[in-house]
């Protein structure tokens, strides 16, 4: 790929001749993204953050006792439900376990940022990173879904496959047996079809076979195979940077620590997450030059969340890029035409493996999402905000404003997807990040936006040259997105006292990845003696 197509990329991702002439950081660029100041030895053993893990380990521990009570607790409780605890999920009581987790919160999303601060200023490395990640994760397999209940929706549906319901035709409450599951489904769902890809639909079938109505041991086998999913994203990203020209670390602290995954992917627990294994290795698989492996992973990924086919096109000119000749017609058609193949003997094996038959009703289940409606997605805010001000003067239902406002939105999504595309024609690193980006685009613009879609292109995105202003701002947006929602499930956008309390909390944690402490509320704590790392940190370099 040429320098100049490179370095029209991304503001946060350097050129390849920036890249190959850097020996100091570039302004506003990160210290663990430049060559080593001549003087500087590297310690062979980065230190480890004791505290700093503890720290996110009793935050994640918080959040699995405050969400016994304010999280997604179920409707019949056989261990809260009855005992002598069962206080915690009424009145008072609900109040303190809301206090609780949200502690929680505050100490898992504070440990991320001093995690953060020691990677940029080069004090750890990658297992450091991945050790705490899995710290903070522990405690939350046997927690109650956390900001969600889409998990029982799983359940629901998988239990309608195994007894021989479509879940493409009906929604979990025609499901006479298995009650406990079903009476935990959302009421917005109940009567939904499932949205996603019927290899899901399998893996939520045979959870279900092995745990029965016991829902508790269903949200915990779903996160245990989640983790598949979490262990394929983890095997792939050191190997997209090497391709993609970030740094390990910081792409482990955006894409695996963060509480985006720890939180949303892992406690929530959401299938994007299996989504993205396949996904990540199918980006890796490509630019490996293995083409035909790529489409079927990419394809596998989409059979389980159908979001997952935006990139199949992109895959497509990487591949075509790297055929031999100058003929690139030929090239694209061999591409392509071969890609279609695969595609669709992985898509029909896929499909007959999971439902039995060849049925394609997920298709129309896609439009079971559209039903949430909340200003996270802006063509629905802005909608709804031409819909309050007209109806200050008349009186109009808003669904119309919504509904032309969401069209428009598809549009612009689809007019930004083929320009992406287009312009990723040449391949390379360049069709990777118009991919990531497409599928960040597709999580805005497509209704409705839930927090964790955002993690789709994200987790690609990740593997690239980041910028340290950048990473700040991720920062923000990831506390804000957690919080958008209640523990319990419940949006909280329309709590506006809490959505700028959020935002506020937002831009304080940005701040605190910079500069630590930026309002100084802790300076105190500064004085502690007792030290975050088993071994000392390495000493200033001497000129």
């Amino acid at each position: 790929m040429s320098s100049r197509r490179e370095s029209g990329v991304l503001p946060c991702v350097m050129s390849v001749s920036e890249m190959a002439t850097t020996t100091e950081p570039a302004p506003g660029m990160l210290a663990t993204e430049a060559r080593p100041v001549e003087g500087r030895v590297p310690e062979a053993t980065p230190p480890f953050p004791v505290r700093t893990t503890l720290m996110g380990t009793v935050g994640s521990v918080l959040l699995l006792i405050g969400a016994l009570g304010a999280g997604g607790i179920l409707i019949r409780d056989p261990i809260m439900g009855t005992g002598p605890l069962s206080w915690i999920r009424y009145g008072h009581g609900q109040i303190l376990a809301n206090g609780v987790l949200y502690a929680g919160f505050g100490l898992v999303v504070w440990a991320w940022v001093r995690l953060g601060r020691y990677m940029l200023a080069g004090r750890i490395g990658s297992r450091a990173i991945l050790v705490a990640s899995a710290c903070w994760m522990a405690p939350l397999l046997i927690s109650p879904p956390l900001f969600t209940r889409d998990v029982f929706s799983y359940l629901g549906q998988g239990a309608q496959l195994l007894h021989g319901l479509d879940p493409y035709a009906h929604g979990p409450a025609e499901l006479e047996i298995l009650p406990n599951i079903v009476q935990n489904v959302h009421p917005v769902w109940q009567t939904t079809p499932a949205p996603y890809g019927p290899l899901f639909l399998l893996v939520a079938k045979g959870v279900v076979a092995l745990t029965g109505d016991n829902v508790i041991a269903g949200v915990i086998v779903v996160r245990l195979v989640l983790l598949l999913g979490l262990g394929a994203m983890v095997w792939s990203l050191p190997r997209l940077v090497r391709h993609l020209g970030g740094k390990l670390p910081i792409t482990l602290w955006l894409a695996v620590a963060s509480p985006m995954t720890v939180i949303h992917l892992f406690g929530g627990p959401h299938n994007d997450a299996m989504m993205l294994g396949f996904l990540s290795t199918g980006v890796l698989a490509v630019l490996e030059r293995k083409h035909a492996l790529s489409i079927a992973l990419v394809t596998v990924a989409m059979l389980i969340k159908p979001t997952a086919a935006v990139a199949l096109p992109f895959v497509v000119w990487v591949w075509t890029n790297h055929l031999p000749g100058d003929n690139r017609i030929r090239n694209f058609l061999r591409a392509g035409g071969i890609s279609c193949v695969i595609f669709c003997a992985v898509f029909v094996v896929g499909t007959w493996v999971s439902l039995g038959s060849f049925n394609l009703g997920w298709v129309t289940g896609l439009k079971a999402p559209q039903l949430v409606t909340n200003w996270l997605n802006p063509a629905t805010g802005i909608g709804q905000m031409i819909y309050t001000l007209v109806h200050l003067v008349i009186n109009v239902p808003e669904s119309p404003f919504v509904t032309v406002a969401r069209l428009l939105s598809w549009l612009t999504l689809a007019v930004f997807f083929a320009r992406q595309w287009w312009k990723s024609r040449y391949g390379g690193n360049e069709a990777i990040f118009r991919l990531a980006m497409t599928l960040l685009a597709t999580a805005v613009l497509a209704p409705p936006t839930l927090p964790w879609y955002l993690t789709w292109g994200f987790v690609i995105a990740s593997a690239f040259p980041w910028r340290r202003r950048h990473l700040a701002v991720v920062v923000g947006v990831s506390v804000f997105l957690i919080m958008a929602y209640y523990p319990t499930g419940q949006q909280a956008l329309y709590d506006w006292w809490f959505v700028v309390l959020t935002l506020l909390l937002g831009v304080y944690a940005a701040a605190s990845l910079l500069r630590p402490d930026p309002l100084g509320l802790i300076a105190a704590w500064r004085k502690q003696t007792v030290p975050d790392f088993v071994s000392a940190p390495p000493s200033p370099a001497k000129r």
